[in-house]
């Protein structure tokens, strides 16, 4: 029969060892919940409100840049805020406290197309301060599945739409209908093109043989002969202008023309600049003053006696105005050659010579 001593010492171990079970299967539980950092780590608790929780579970993991530092505390509902009602708690290990900031934000993220939903925090471009415990953290929505499929919705009916109009459309091209079913279905419009192409290849034919005028200007050298004839020419022409020859060779080559135009022109500009200075007649009546009075006068009184004729003033004005005069001196003009006439028809009565001797 064992002693008292061995009975206490069998009990000791059998506590130590269900000490040592229940610190491990502790530290297992700790390990699956997916905490980070180790048990001696610090924790911080950060919080963010979101419109919809996406079916995160207690205990996600909480990624940054897709490495887990934390996880979720609690999710719950806060009646107080209408438009992001939603507030989840988050545990996250102090060794990653630097990286976060004021203004790093959070999501809710699916791992996969139907995996579980996480929360991922972005500090790629946060500048702020370092996140303080129990701050709220900024959110960013991301359109989660059944958002996709909603919003998917519309443009699934608007596809189907768009293919029963496409299905009609079909069908009325099948049917002949409107002029692209008339294309499709109608045989007139292939005979018409069949004949279309023959008469352009009977056309190609006839011009390939020299036939009509484009048929003569493709096949006949005689018009090749003719440019180049002409070509040959105008190059002969360019040469004898490049050699001077000729009125426009000289006009191209010759110095004598550009130095007599030069002189014509400094002697225009001499002539111009003497009349600004009133020298000679011109430059007088350009800027004599008297000159330009009398010439005023002059016209002043031309003017005044041009009204005077016209008004029948004087022998020039009665000659203008005066009818009497015009009608008296056109019947004397008459007579006059009435006289003439009579005298040539019978002379010896208007010549007479009468002969006395005294």
């Amino acid at each position: 029969m064992p002693s008292q001593q061995e009975v206490q010492w069998s009990q000791l171990k059998v506590g130590v060892l269900v000490l040592v079970a229940l610190s491990a299967l502790t530290a297992l539980i700790f390990l699956m919940s997916g905490n980070t950092g180790g048990f001696l780590t610090g924790k911080i608790t950060v919080r963010s409100f979101f419109e919809n929780s996406a079916g995160l579970k207690v205990g996600a993991p909480v990624n940054l840049e897709g490495v887990t530092i934390g996880n979720v505390k609690s999710v719950r509902i806060v009646p107080e805020r209408k438009l992001t009602p939603v507030e989840i708690t988050m545990r996250i290990s102090k060794k990653f406290a630097p990286a976060l900031h004021s203004d790093s934000k959070s999501s809710l993220e699916t791992i996969g197309v139907l995996g579980d939903t996480v929360v991922d925090i972005n500090s790629k471009f946060a500048t702020g301060g370092p996140l303080q415990d129990g701050a709220e953290m900024q959110t960013t929505e991301t359109p989660n599945l059944s958002d996709v499929i909603k919003s998917s919705q519309g443009t699934i009916e608007q596809l189907n739409t768009i293919l029963a109009k496409v299905d009609n459309l079909v069908d009325a091209l099948n049917s002949g209908k409107g002029s692209i079913g008339q294309l499709i279905n109608n045989p007139d419009l292939y005979n018409k093109a069949v004949g279309t192409l023959n008469e352009m290849q009977q056309l190609v034919d006839e011009i390939g043989n020299g036939k009509g005028s484009i048929g003569k200007l493709i096949a006949d050298d005689t018009l090749y002969n003719r440019a180049n004839n002409t070509v040959g020419k105008l190059e002969n022409i360019a040469n004898d202008l490049d050699n001077g020859k000729g009125t426009a060779g000289k006009l191209l080559k010759d110095d004598t023309l550009y130095s007599n135009l030069r002189e014509s022109t400094q002697n225009l500009n001499q002539l111009l600049k003497d009349v600004n200075a009133g020298k000679g007649g011109i430059g007088l009546i350009a800027k004599d003053p008297q000159f330009a009075q009398k010439l005023n006068d002059t016209v002043t009184k031309l003017d005044s006696i041009l009204n005077r004729v016209d008004s029948g003033e004087g022998t020039i004005g009665q000659l203008m105005r005066n009818r009497s005069l015009y009608d008296h001196s056109d019947e004397m003009i008459q007579n006059t050659n009435n006289l003439v006439t009579a005298v040539r028809q019978n002379p010896k009565k208007y010549l007479t010579i009468h002969l006395k001797i005294f």
